[in-house]
């Protein structure tokens, strides 16, 4: 599932290529006719995120108020795919990794010329949704949720949510609060999205490794401080995701070693992660191998001694 950087790209990349722009939406698939028919010729005044949610608000016209919002969340398999002319710049495709998962930029044609832009192609595979302006097209496949709210119903949707460490102003009070007065694992409660939004089962294992948090202390155990620097540094992390598009946890200094010829090894992706997905191998600091276990039906990885039971301090 994409976790929360990447709809935080999606909303940037919304805003780049449709904000202020009318808009033609359609549902090719047919499942989304009547949202679509709700929507179709309105103009796309904002892109927001909250954790894994992305919110389209449409209205009458640049600078209007929000009319309508178009909800969308991607669950395990949705994704975007982008399209346009030589103005039309961004990711060509966000969303499920299994499916297609994130391409920068589009590739150049042969001879390095743009071909005249003619409309978006024809639908391929089941298009949920479908958004075009003069100059560029997105469609949506396979998300868990779409649909068209009021702003009070976005708004409504949002206050279920945990803070998102990526939307400005917001600092780590209202995590703590609903972190410290929990029995529950820290493993489990970061991945709560109504205790943090955005979070998913990379930068849950990752953050917690940085911090050389054990994954079953309880949230109540978790002191003001440990806790405040958790919030920062997943704010941090999240904040290089977006700017990457990619998840990299990993300090230098604990990357793969440098060959005979002075050339570092590959960042990614062998070495973007400290625990994630590396259950057996040595651990990048201690040298003890990852440990893996399920918890709420996701695997946890972890480090046993950099990550102790009761043990809240970072590794080295």
């Amino acid at each position: 599932m994409p976790e929360g950087h990447s709809i935080h790209r999606l909303a940037r990349q919304f805003t780049d290529v449709f904000a202020g722009r009318r808009l033609r939406v359609s549902s090719p698939q047919g499942r989304f006719d009547a949202g679509a028919r709700l929507l179709d010729g309105a103009t796309l005044v904002a892109a927001r995120a909250h954790g894994k949610q992305l919110f389209l608000d449409f209205g009458e016209g640049p600078g209007a108020a929000a009319e309508r919002v178009l909800r969308v969340h991607l669950g395990l398999y949705g994704a975007w795919s982008f399209g346009g002319d030589e103005t039309f710049r961004g990711a060509s495709s966000i969303g499920a990794p299994r499916r297609m998962g994130e391409t920068d930029a589009f590739p150049e044609p042969d001879g390095g010329a743009a071909p005249a832009y003619a409309g978006p192609p024809e639908p391929v595979g089941q298009v949920r949704a479908r958004l075009v302006s003069a100059h560029g097209w997105a469609d949506l496949r396979g998300p868990t949720a779409c649909e068209v709210l009021t702003p009070a119903e976005a708004a409504a949707v949002v206050g279920r949510l945990g803070p998102d460490p990526l939307v400005p102003g917001t600092g780590p009070e209202e995590f703590l609060a609903r972190v410290c007065r929990r029995s529950v694992a820290l493993g489990q409660l970061l991945m709560d999205q109504a205790v943090l939004a955005g979070v998913g089962n990379i930068y849950r294992a990752e953050a917690l490794f940085r911090a050389g948090l054990d994954p079953w202390l309880p949230g109540r155990r978790l002191g003001p401080d440990a806790g405040a620097r958790l919030w920062e540094d997943i704010a941090e992390l999240m904040a290089d995701g977006v700017r990457a598009g990619r998840i990299i946890t990993t300090r230098p200094r604990h990357r793969g070693a440098v060959d005979a010829h002075g050339v570092p090894a590959p960042l990614w992706p062998d070495n973007a992660h400290y625990v994630y997905q590396r259950e057996g191998l040595d651990c990048r600091v201690c040298g003890e191998p990852v440990r893996a276990a399920q918890l709420q039906s996701r695997t946890l990885f972890w480090c046993p001694r950099c990550q102790a039971p009761g043990s809240d301090g970072a590794p080295g």
